[in-house]
């Protein structure tokens, strides 16, 4: 039987600077999401990379005295490197915006937008944030200086650039968000981009001067301009799945484009609250001018705060590196504080100390103590999980993935109440053990005892598989301690 094709995609990072915990946030919360879709038995293609171009890079690299490329062949490394240390499904495609196909791509998206009447030229004066790659109204601005990026001046831009002609689409976004309700998740930022398009669009420049700025993909027709970084990187959604070459070479029905575009109804998006805009609006109106179908589902990130509710990043020298995590806790330690301890869609404060007092107790003294307890007794009493009466198919390895999960939640992209429910089931577990006993009982009554250790092992299983998705490593080593009815040979989580 046909797979059902599912397509997901992180936004793609600025490798201005180095992988921190909000980018591994986002590549973990995009790739459970993945992992749970497999399990379910959909064909999932994940899409994600880096985002190359824009004024950022281009200072970045003078300031380094280096070529804008080499910069970026440089910082886009460390962010493939990261991937499998996060646990990253190792078939996600990995799409970079200076690839020679993503540039013919996004050159073929202007001419076909330019085309259907929806790009013009004029002269403009803006203030800029370098590092949002933003203009900026008054009303954004405190003290003068964007709220994001208060240590970084901000750049008078006044040139002649083309502008994509956004205010024509306030009319068609509303009868997109009218006729999708779940279109952007969560409720509270579907609210903020309706009232944000029904207050009136503004068209935005999509180019720059190259004799200012040459780091971007030429604009067609126009030597003396270059893309705006985020014109050009938005279209990596659609190049990464064979957009323009299946239409171009005639493979409109068949092509990948029109599987993983058309036929899943577009892709689930990652992103964060700052690229609300981006994604769930002015991306929109550029598919909608190109006459291509929309996005599927938009899903909105929280930040990762520091000290005093700040959001992390590396501008303001507060952000902490993921690769210092898993060095020190591991893997899957990340992806379960990513999972359980982040709100999915707020914002989280996040310390070391807090990772490690989380890590204490719900990982070495929670999952980690239980496995042991439970497979000690499987071991020292020779019992397997089929000694309990009441399996069946839902605690079969690898059976029925939703059978025992709860769709609901990865479908509403709710991670964290995913989690939340399988350390409620620990704790269960945890309080029939103290209240049974099984490992006093099998002495003084065999079958009692017995049925009870299995029980746990049956239980633990479910466990195990609701897991894959979240912690995969840990999944499949408690899936093989339970087959092989064996004790660890070292703590799963030990103490820090």
């Amino acid at each position: 039987m046909k797979k059902k094709p599912f397509y997901i995609t992180t936004t793609l990072p600025y490798v201005n600077a180095e992988p921190h915990i909000g980018h591994a946030m986002e590549f973990i919360r995009a790739d459970i999401i993945a992992r749970s879709k497999k399990l379910a038995g959909f064909d999932v293609f994940f899409n994600t990379g880096a985002d190359e171009h824009g004024i950022k890079i281009y200072q970045k690299a003078k300031q380094a005295g280096m070529e804008p490329q080499a910069l970026v062949d440089q910082n886009t490394a460390k962010f493939k490197e990261i991937l499998p240390l996060l646990g990253i499904m190792s078939e996600a495609n990995f799409v970079r915006t200076t690839d020679p196909h993503h540039i013919r791509a996004a050159q073929e998206f202007w001419r076909i937008v330019d085309k259907n009447g929806f790009i013009y030229k004029k002269d403009y004066s803006v203030k800029y944030c370098v590092g949002c790659e933003q203009e900026k109204t008054e009303s954004e601005l405190v003290n003068g200086r964007c709220s994001l990026h208060p240590l970084q001046e901000l750049e008078i831009i006044q040139e002649k650039n083309y502008f994509f002609k956004f205010s024509a689409f306030q009319t068609k976004l509303l009868e997109l968000y009218a006729s999708r309700s779940d279109f952007v998740v969560p409720d509270f930022r579907f609210n903020e981009i309706k009232a944000f398009v029904r207050r009136g669009l503004e068209d935005f420049s999509i180019s720059r001067l190259k004799s200012k700025m040459p780091w971007g993909i030429g604009v067609p027709g126009d030597p003396e301009q270059v893309m705006y970084v985020w014109f050009d990187a938005l279209v990596n959604y659609i190049s990464a799945v064979g957009w323009p070459d299946d239409e171009i070479q005639g493979k409109k029905e068949a092509g990948s484009f029109n599987k993983w575009w058309v036929e899943t109804g577009g892709v689930v998006q990652y992103c964060g609250k700052d690229n609300l805009r981006y994604q769930s609006a002015m991306w929109q109106a550029m598919l909608l001018a190109a006459g291509l179908p929309p996005s599927k589902t938009i899903v909105i990130n929280g930040w990762i705060t520091g000290k005093g509710g700040v959001k992390m990043s590396k501008s303001l020298g507060n952000a902490v590196d993921p690769l210092e995590i898993v060095k020190g806790y591991g893997t899957d330690a990340l992806r379960y504080y990513v999972s359980r301890e982040l709100s999915p869609f707020e914002d989280s404060p996040f310390t070391m100390e807090k990772f490690k007092e989380a890590y204490n107790a719900g990982l070495a003294n929670g999952l980690g103590n239980l496995v042991s307890r439970v497979m000690k007794m499987a071991a020292d009493n020779s019992v397997s999980y089929e000694d309990y009466d009441g399996v069946g198919e839902d605690t079969n390895i690898g059976k029925n993935f939703y059978s025992f999960s709860h769709a609901r939640n990865y479908d509403s992209f709710n991670i964290k109440e995913e989690t939340d429910d399988v350390w409620k089931t620990i704790a269960a577990l945890d309080v029939f053990i103290q209240r049974e006993q099984p490992f006093k009982k099998i002495k003084s009554d065999p079958v009692s005892g017995k049925k009870d250790i299995a029980y746990l092992l049956s239980h633990l299983l479910r466990i195990a598989v609701r897991l894959e998705p979240i912690m995969p490593q840990t999944s499949l080593a408690i899936q093989d301690l339970v087959k092989r009815r064996q004790m660890p040979t070292a703590p799963l989580f030990a103490r820090k």
